[in-house]
């Protein structure tokens, strides 16, 4: 059973609540989602269609990043949703499992169900698969991962490595991981000894 465009509308609908700045940038999905269109099927190119990704911080604040080949351009593990994924955090966790061998014994979701961000980019037409020009729309989650899970290496799709927060591909993800990092500080040293917080 596919994520059915209910849920993919309800995760939606908490996240603008969450970021209302990002009405305008979300329209092609909310105009898909009004149009019906199988948004969790990797073959609907009307407009385009969703996708789940990760934000893996380890305790230096860095994030983990995957690439195919030793030229390709460094990305946040994720991908086309599958028939089996029943929620997107879900997919997203089951995404970053196939990428990088992390498995979810090994990382921390964040306290917050919410994703940290909705991604929207433009996938170039591959004539040898057929596809024509289309949208991503990448729900992405946040994790922390600690020091004993570091992965090294390579990952099942590529190249894996830690890499400054700032190299995220857009500059509104990398503000959102720094004010993370900033409310984690200040929960950390407001707590009390002894006392737990997520990320």
């Amino acid at each position: 059973m596919s994520i059915p465009n209910t849920h993919i509308r309800a995760v939606l609908d908490g996240y603008l609540e969450r970021f209302p700045k990002e009405v305008d940038a979300a329209g092609p999905l909310v105009r898909a989602l009004d149009g019906e269109h199988e948004l969790s099927s990797p073959k609907e190119f009307r407009v385009g269609h969703v996708t789940a990704g990760a934000v893996v911080l380890d305790p230096c604040w860095r994030v983990l990043m995957v690439r195919e080949g030793d030229r390709g351009p460094w990305l946040l593990p994720g991908g086309h949703l599958t028939a089996e994924d029943g929620a997107l955090g879900e997919a997203s966790l089951s995404r970053l499992t196939e990428a990088t061998g992390l498995v979810p014994e090994q990382v921390e979701p964040a306290a917050d169900p919410l994703p940290l961000d909705l991604d929207t980019y433009r996938i170039p037409e591959d004539p040898d698969r057929g596809e024509p020009e289309h949208e991503h729309f990448a729900f992405l989650y946040l994790y922390r991962a600690t020091a004993a899970t570091v992965p090294t290496g390579d990952g099942a799709g590529g190249g894996l490595a830690w890499r400054p927060h700032t190299d995220v591909p857009s500059a509104r993800l990398a503000a959102k991981i720094s004010q993370t990092l900033a409310t984690s500080r200040a929960a950390t040293a407001s707590r009390e000894p002894g006392e737990v917080t997520g990320v």
